[in-house]
C-alpha cells in the first residue's frame, strides 16, 4: 500500500489531462489518415535525459540540504550544552534562555520555508536577528566569568549555525537551471499531440487495434509522472512531497529537554 501511495502522490491532474490530449490526438490522426514515423531516440534525447538530469540535479540538492541542515542541528545543540554546562553553573536561567532561542530559530527556518520566495525574503531578517542575538550573549558570559577558550568555541558554534543555514536557505532559494525545467516541460506537454501520427502510423501494427491508444496513454503518464517527480523534489521544504525535509522542531526540543 505504501508503494501505491508513493506512485499516486505523483499523480495529479497534468496526468489525466495529458493522457486525454493524447487519445484526442491519436483519435484525430487515425480518423484522418496523418501519420508519421517517429524515430524514438528523439524522445530519449528530447525528453528523458533533460527531465532526468533535472531529477537527479534536484535530488543532490536535497542530499546537500540534508547534510547541511544535520550540521545546523548538531552545532545548535553544542551551542546549548556549552551554555548549559560551562554557563549554567553560574547562572541557571541562561540554559533555558538559550534552549528557548535555539528551539525559536529552528521554528522561524521551518516556517520561512514555507512560504513562498518572495515572502521568506522579507522575513529572513529575523531569523538573522535571531543568530546575532546568540552571538551578542556571549558577552554577558564573558562578564560572569566565562573563559575566552569557552566564548570562542560557543562563537565558532554560532558561526558554524550560520553558514550552515546559509547553505540551506540557498537551496530553497535557488533551484535548478530554469532554462532546463522550461525546455522539459515544452516538450513533455507538447508531446501528447506531436505522438498523434505515430499512433496513426501503427494503429494496424497491432492484433488489438486500439493498443495504439493504450500506448499513447502510456507515454504521457510516465513523461508527466516524472516532471511531477521532478518538481516534489525541487523544493524539498514545501512538505508537498514524499521526500521532503522536515525541520523537526518538537524532536529538537525533546533532545534539548534531556
Amino acid at each position: 500500500m505504501k508503494v501505491l501511495k508513493s506512485f499516486f502522490s505523483i499523480i495529479n491532474y497534468k496526468t489525466f489531462l495529458m493522457a486525454i490530449l493524447s487519445v484526442v490526438s491519436s483519435y484525430l490522426c487515425i480518423t484522418y489518415e496523418i501519420e508519421a514515423q517517429f524515430p524514438f531516440y528523439l524522445i530519449s534525447i528530447a525528453i528523458v535525459f533533460p527531465i532526468v538530469f533535472s531529477i537527479d540535479s534536484a535530488y543532490k540538492r536535497r542530499e546537500q540540504a540534508l547534510q547541511f541542515y544535520a550540521d545546523l542541528k548538531a552545532h545548535a545543540i553544542s551551542y546549548y550544552l556549552a551554555a548549559r554546562d560551562w554557563v549554567g553553573d553560574k547562572d541557571p536561567n541562561i540554559s533555558q534562555n538559550v534552549k528557548t532561542q535555539v528551539i525559536g530559530i529552528f521554528k522561524k527556518i521551518s516556517e520561512n520555508f514555507l512560504k513562498t520566495a518572495e515572502e521568506a525574503k522579507a522575513s529572513e531578517k529575523d531569523v538573522y536577528k535571531s543568530f546575532s542575538k546568540l552571538a551578542k550573549d556571549l558577552e554577558d558570559y564573558r562578564k560572569i566569568g566565562v573563559s575566552g577558550s569557552e566564548l570562542s568555541r560557543m562563537h565558532q558554534y554560532v558561526s558554524k549555525m550560520m553558514i550552515s543555514y546559509g547553505v540551506v536557505r540557498n537551496i530553497f532559494f535557488y533551484r535548478t537551471p530554469l532554462t532546463l525545467r522550461a525546455y522539459s516541460k515544452i516538450f513533455i506537454y507538447s508531446f501528447p499531440v506531436l505522438y498523434g501520427p505515430y499512433s496513426a502510423y501503427t494503429y494496424f501494427d497491432f492484433p488489438y487495434h486500439n493498443m495504439a491508444y493504450i500506448i499513447a496513454i502510456l507515454y504521457s503518464i510516465i513523461l508527466v509522472s516524472l516532471d511531477n517527480l521532478q518538481e516534489h523534489l525541487e523544493n524539498p521544504f514545501d512538505q508537498v512531497g514524499e521526500d521532503d525535509i522536515h525541520f523537526e522542531v518538537e524532536e529538537l526540543e525533546d533532545v534539548l529537554n534531556h
